[in-house]
């Protein structure tokens, strides 16, 4: 590429996103068409659900395969709710999205053609619901990180590498099919862009060193705890994609902590204030999980004809936990068995750059590049400092749930949420000594979401 074609992308870095967007998206797309020709899914659960009862026009093609393992369940649950226990581990957040679009697509007539009854219990507008809404979030996402990279750090082209970096994360067509992963990330990435701009124009003085600053500045503005309460509420909508955005409140926690144990003892006006912003703003992070686990409660426990469910006598009384742990085998090592050996070996990579991104950004006392990005950082915000190192904290533990407790090839889908490791690749990436191995880690990254794209639509594993 040369400089004057660098610049311009720099220069115009949304018509280049979107470009890179099309481009990569167009590269997916045909690689699940290319599925359809070799021949039939190994599992044809994705297009019964949406070809049994469509009629010719309404049959299986290229969007059954997008409607692959879990996004069978999303597309289930978008048309006629909750209906079985196992179906509360598939977040209401999408679910809810797919029902309200494809009640739209209906509206305005694209289910025409089909006959009423075949249209009833056709499954497709759904499943294209959580295509568009996958696409878009995901599209979106990729803006939303590009600013809230140049935000934080100040670099045009770290930003927009790091954008492209979540482009072509390995999560790869689970980011364009119905499931919640790419939900999650918009959401996500909204709720800590608003909480870096809570505090615009508070910098601390510069300083060589990295500070470890209040997240929230003081005096607290009528205008900084509304953004504050936003970004709680950015990331309970989050977790109704995705379980693990409640590790988003940790910045919530941390500060609440702070305050509670460092200003209210000082300045108990001012630290009133900002718990009650805090605990409003956390109160959010946790309704995401909290509503929909109380709703099944009351379903499954309170209102249920057969009797109370087993989980409804533990505490806490978690549907999602007890489904997870019931049907799926989710728990603390469980997933450690010998056949499971070739999961964690492919999930190894994106392992080890989680946590080493991470570690790098909690470790402030290390050189590299990624410390002179904080070097820099603290020298405008302590506070901003603060906030990298809580999203650093929530990528560390969700790398170690993933390895101790969940079925760990999962996650490369779900890291696609988390910016750290974006950043610390792209400061790696413009290093000239560490460029190769950033390289290397970028090659994995588009061969495994290729590769996993031909798998994902021909319905075989991992997934």
């Amino acid at each position: 590429m040369s400089a004057a074609t660098k610049a311009a992308s720099t220069r115009w870095p949304v018509s280049t996103l979107t470009l890179a967007f099309v481009a990569w998206k167009c590269f997916l797309g045909a690689i699940a068409a290319g599925a359809t020709l070799v021949g039939d899914a190994y599992d044809t659960s994705g297009g019964s659900a949406l070809g049994t009862s469509c009629g010719s026009r309404w049959g299986s093609g290229l969007l059954a395969r997008f409607t692959s393992w879990d996004a069978i369940y999303f597309v289930n649950v978008a048309r006629r709710g909750y209906l079985y226990e196992q179906e509360w581990a598939f977040g209401s957040g999408m679910a809810g999205g797919m029902t309200r679009l494809a009640q739209g697509l209906r509206l305005v007539g694209l289910a025409n053609g089909a006959s009423n009854e075949s249209a009833s219990a056709c499954l497709l507008l759904e499943s294209l619901a959580g295509i568009i809404i996958a696409n878009a979030s995901h599209y979106l996402s990729v803006l939303v990180l590009y600013r809230l990279s140049w935000h934080l750090w100040r670099d045009d082209k770290l930003a927009l590498v790091a954008a492209i970096l979540h482009l072509v994360s390995p999560a790869g067509l689970f980011l364009s099919a119905p499931y919640g992963e790419s939900g999650f990330a918009l959401l996500s990435f909204v709720g800590y862009y608003l909480l870096a701009r809570s505090h615009a124009g508070s910098a601390t003085a510069p300083t060589s060193k990295v500070q470890t600053g209040l997240l929230l500045p003081q005096p607290l503005s009528l205008k900084r705890a509304a953004t504050v309460v936003a970004a709680g509420l950015a990331f309970g909508l989050a977790s109704t994609f995705r379980s693990n955005g409640i590790l988003n409140g940790i910045p919530f926690a941390w500060e609440f902590l702070l305050t509670a144990l460092h200003v209210l003892p000082r300045r108990p006006q001012e630290a009133v204030q900002q718990l009650a912003v805090l605990g409003l703003g956390g109160i959010c992070v946790a309704a995401g999980s909290v509503v929909p686990q109380a709703v099944a409660y009351w379903r499954f426990c309170y209102s249920a004809k057969s009797g109370p469910r087993p989980w409804c006598q533990r505490w806490p009384p978690s549907v999602y936990a007890f489904v997870q742990s019931h049907y799926w085998g989710v728990g603390f090592l469980n997933y450690w068995t010998l056949s499971n050996l070739p999961l964690f070996v492919l999930a190894a990579p994106m392992l080890f750059v989680l946590l080493r991104s991470g570690f790098e950004y909690l470790r402030l006392d290390r050189r590299g590049s990624s410390q002179e990005l904080l070097n820099g950082l603290g020298a405008r915000s302590a506070q901003l400092v603060t906030l990298v190192r809580c999203m650093a904290v929530a990528q560390v533990l969700l790398t170690v749930l993933a390895f101790t407790s969940y079925h760990v090839q999962i996650i490369t889908r779900i890291s696609s949420g988390y910016p750290v490791w974006y950043w610390w690749l792209a400061a790696n990436l413009m290093d000239r000594k560490s460029k190769d191995p950033g390289n290397g880690i970028v090659m994995f990254m588009v061969m495994y979401a290729s590769v996993q794209g031909a798998l994902f639509a021909s319905f075989l594993p991992p997934a």
